[in-house]
């Protein structure tokens, strides 16, 4: 085996170098082997054992994964638990009517029976973790494809969690991490019965909406609280009135020391996904294809929403929720390209490849030798699919009415079958009506028809002809163009454009009515754009993604190989991780800084009466007014939030922020726009993400809301 050569010696120490104070999500169960002492050379006074451990209470029983999107943490000895605003947004929304707007004006419970039920909200523990590698890989073997490794690996799975869970009312799940090459075991406890205890307004929980996503400086009161509840025996059960706070085998103790520049800092959560690890071409495709076309998709419809919300009340409610998810990725996004293309990402995978390609070809690698280049073959093969991909489920099911239409496939399907089976078409239509309030009590049709016309004209105007559906071309022709006029027609036709209409169809539906369903305007157009994915895309992206799922896993194994000195942390996949940093500025260009923490004194720098976003609520404005700040206030003011190098993401909204002595001084919420990029790239200098301080978060609790009982529950620091 040949030397390395100095060049390479040199680029892996390089490459190492990004590995620092900030940088990674962990899995808690390995702390001690490969972060315990890095951390504590920070300043960090607790163990690895503290963080995680199998054997006694830990601040793993204090994190959970809520609404199996977000993160939060349990704050008090009856299960009280804090999370983001924007976690809750749904469960709030669901709660929320017009002449009880909670949305609004927020809620807040002044004694455990006025705790609202939250039909549907469940949140989960991790009881504990561990590595599966070994039985699963021992059973894979190199000839197999991508379909039937897949099938072994879930087969083997399932075993494995039956006997973890074996005797017992928890649940298990198996994960694979490293791209495939490492597997690991949850074992899991979930509750059903999850009651809203309570919420600020928004003018407070999403104070600076859209235009400060993303965003620093931020001034938003990103919280809401609820309460886990549990049967008599401490277990979980669905929701009854009979129910019980549960008691929790850690909670989270709350200092009110605040933070100051340096300090360590943890986070506990659940990050969602990221892509550490790609290639050159992938990034390339995000770079150029992906990421423009979801963004110039959602300019589009928000366009439209912002508009609707701005008009009245009842659509405020309808789609503040749906607004808020579309904002989301299309700001990050655009935050992702500008810091892909300041760190010259793509260009620095290429330079990782060249020393890849130098150290195989010197070490005689030649396993490695096709990796690049069919990297190159298949992400550019598969550029021009997911861009009708990405049309077709943003723009054309980005149609409320066509999306809907769509999820009668199965009824169709049911009742145009060789043997109808009557019986099952009645099931299915039993569930449709079931579940269509849900839909038509957050519908609007003029927002929607203004939405169509939209997305047909984009659509037809940014994809090659061989990829519109007939049905299209079609309203094209005849219509001349003009969607809005076929709008009317369509919605006005379709027996889906309104719950009466909907409900007048199915109520009398047997299989005999299948012509005038396959015939409706709206299903009709919605399953020519599925005709276009199932005929044209499918099959062929389906055939290139297994080849990506290959080509990464053998190229995370490659990159493992020639930096065995490394520490690797796995991409984030919505299992329980810890990242670490320290509260720190930064510059997001040439003369400014930005520092650690704000204020109220910022809330009231930005307060705009005319624009929405930017309300500030008369109470708060009193409370501010007098200094009456209580024991959460610093030298005459309130902080509000601070920024730290903790590498988080989706998913680890709600997380626990975590001082040194383990102590709860924040919840994560956000990251700030310059470092969106920290999901494919991360950057020391201009990735941080954004927490709520708790003393916020407590004196909205106790001075606006006046609900000591809440503050009484749980342990304060001072």
């Amino acid at each position: 085996m040949k030397k390395i050569t100095l060049f390479l010696v040199a680029f892996i120490l390089f490459l190492n170098s990004f590995i620092i104070a900030g940088e990674g999500m962990w899995l808690p169960i390995f702390l001690k082997q490969l972060n315990e002492a890095e951390m504590q050379s920070q300043g960090m006074k607790v163990s690895a054992e503290d963080i995680y451990s199998v054997n006694k209470s830990s601040m793993k029983d204090a994190v959970v994964l809520f609404d199996n999107k977000c993160t939060g943490e349990i704050i008090s000895d009856q299960g009280l638990l804090l999370t983001n605003h924007h976690c809750g947004i749904t469960r709030v929304q669901a709660l929320s009517t017009v002449e009880k707007n909670i949305l609004k004006n927020g809620y807040w419970s002044f004694k455990m029976d006025e705790e609202l039920p939250c039909k549907g909200l469940t949140v989960t523990f991790i009881i504990r973790m561990e590595d599966v590698t070994q039985p699963i890989t021992s059973e894979l073997s190199a000839n197999m494809t991508e379909k039937e490794r897949e099938a072994k690996i879930k087969e083997i799975s399932v075993e494995l969690i039956k006997k973890a869970v074996e005797g017992t009312h928890y649940s298990g799940s198996v994960r694979p991490f490293y791209n495939g090459n490492q597997f690991y075991l949850f074992v899991m406890e979930t509750f059903k019965d999850v009651r809203l205890v309570g919420t600020p307004p928004n003018s407070i929980g999403k104070f600076g909406g859209d235009t400060d996503n993303w965003m620093w400086p931020r001034h938003t009161g990103d919280f809401s609280v609820f309460r886990v509840y549990a049967g008599a025996d401490n277990r979980p059960a669905d929701y009854s009135p009979a129910n019980v706070p549960f008691k929790p085998r850690y909670f989270f103790p709350i200092s009110l020391k605040g933070v100051q520049p340096g300090d360590f800092t943890m986070v506990y959560g659940f990050p969602g996904n990221t892509t550490q690890y790609l290639p050159a071409a992938a990034i390339k495709n995000i770079i150029e294809v992906t990421n423009p076309s979801r963004i110039k998709i959602r300019d589009a419809r928000l366009e439209i929403i912002d508009e609707a919300i701005r008009t009245n009340d009842k659509l405020r409610i309808q789609y503040t929720d749906k607004q808020v998810s579309i904002a989301n990725g299309w700001k990050k996004w655009q935050g992702e390209l500008k810091g892909l293309e300041r760190l010259e990402t793509m260009q620095m995978k290429q330079k990782e490849e060249a020393a890849f390609k130098k150290w195989y070809t010197e070490n005689n690698k030649s396993e490695y030798a096709t990796l690049l280049p069919d990297f190159n073959i298949v992400h550019s093969s598969l550029a021009p699919l997911i861009k009708v991909q990405d049309y077709i489920n943003e723009a054309a099911y980005g149609v409320e009415l066509l999306k809907y239409a769509r999820g009668l496939n199965k009824l169709a399907k049911l009742s145009t079958s060789e043997v109808v089976d009557e019986d099952s078409v009645k099931i299915e239509v039993t569930r449709l009506l079931s579940s269509s309030s849900g839909f038509y009590r957050n519908f609007d049709v003029a927002t929607d028809k203004k939405l169509f016309a939209s997305m047909m004209h984009l659509y037809f105007a940014d994809i090659d002809l061989t990829m519109r559906p007939n049905e299209l071309k079609d309203i094209f022709s005849k219509y001349k163009g003009n969607f809005s006029k076929y709008a009317d027609e369509l919605y006005s036709k379709s027996a889906f454009s309104d719950s009466t209409k909907l409900k007048s169809f199915l109520t009398s539906y047997t299989s005999k009515k299948s012509k005038q369903l396959l015939n409706d305007p709206a299903y009709k157009l919605a399953q020519s754009f599925w005709d276009i994915y199932t005929t044209h895309l499918e099959k062929e992206i389906t055939k290139l993604n297994a080849s990506v799922s290959l080509l990464n896993r053998k190229y995370m194994a490659a990159q493992m190989d020639m930096q065995k000195d490394r520490k690797f942390y796995p991409d984030a996949n919505s299992t329980l991780r810890v990242a670490y940093g320290q509260v720190s500025e930064y510059e997001p260009k040439d003369a400014v800084t930005y520092s650690y923490f704000t204020t109220i004194k910022g809330i009231f720098e930005k307060e705009n009466p005319a624009i929405e976003e930017f309300e500030v609520s008369e109470k708060l404005k009193t409370l501010n007014a007098a200094g009456d700040f209580g024991p959460y206030g610093v030298n005459g003011t309130l902080p509000v939030a601070f920024v730290a190098s903790n590498h988080t993401t989706g998913g680890n909204s709600g997380s626990p922020v975590l001082n040194a002595n383990g102590e709860l001084i924040g919840t994560n919420f956000d990251r700030v726009w310059e470092g969106t990029m920290s999901d494919i790239d991360f950057d020391p200098d201009q990735c941080r993400n954004i927490s709520l301080d708790i003393r916020f978060t407590l004196f909205i609790i106790d001075k606006f809301a006046g609900c000591k009982r809440l503050i009484d529950e749980m342990k304060i620091i001072k």
